[in-house]
């Protein structure tokens, strides 16, 4: 196993954050106790591991490979895994499946629910909004250029769109980073006219 510091040396924080995004190094904590759910002084983030189905193994890999660049892991003939960010996901084959989601009116957005994704920083945010536009990606919901919650703690860069199995993902980017966990109410708004048919 090899720890972030260890292999950060006589390397530039661009090597290791290019590793971390193709599936290489990741700091791994050295048996340390794990702190308390939502203790802010946790040493570094875990990975978090998600599975879900796929009906096309072949379409799964095309979008999450080529399309959001994460790296391929282990795979067997059913399921293969990717690295998104420093998370494990694994798409498993289930014969048939089309997802069905349903939405959920947030700041005035038809937000579809089951979903996942990452927060990043805005700058990654915006990198990652362009490869998406360049590939053709449908953004179902597009706050790229105007946040959502403008003004408050929750304020946002987010966009929403699916994969081809009608998995929906969200990717966001904090204006306050430290806000991503702020505790506090949201005046939500109907769902905006200009999403009706």
């Amino acid at each position: 196993m090899v720890y972030r510091k260890e292999w950060r040396k006589g390397r530039s924080g661009a090597d290791l954050d290019g590793a971390l995004r193709a599936g290489g190094p990741r700091e791994q904590p050295r048996s340390a106790p794990l702190a308390p759910h939502g203790d802010r002084r946790e040493p570094s983030l875990m990975p978090f591991h998600l599975a879900f189905p796929t009906h096309d193994l072949a379409a799964s890999r095309r979008f999450y490979g080529e399309v959001l660049g994460c790296a391929e892991g282990r795979s067997a003939a059913r399921w293969v895994d990717f690295n998104l960010y420093g998370h494990q996901v694994v798409c498993h084959l289930v014969d048939g499946y089309n997802a069905a989601a349903s939405a959920n009116a947030v700041d005035g957005d038809p937000v579809p629910v089951p979903h996942f994704g990452v927060a990043l920083d805005v700058p990654g945010f915006r990198r990652l909004a362009e490869r998406l536009k360049a590939k053709g990606v449908e953004l179902l919901i597009d706050h790229t250029e105007t946040p959502r919650f403008e003004g408050q703690p929750g304020e946002q860069y987010t966009m929403f769109f699916k994969d081809p199995s009608g998995n929906s993902l969200e990717f966001k980017a904090m204006t306050h980073p430290e806000n991503l966990f702020a505790r506090y109410t949201v005046s939500d708004k109907p769902i905006d006219a200009k999403y009706e048919a």
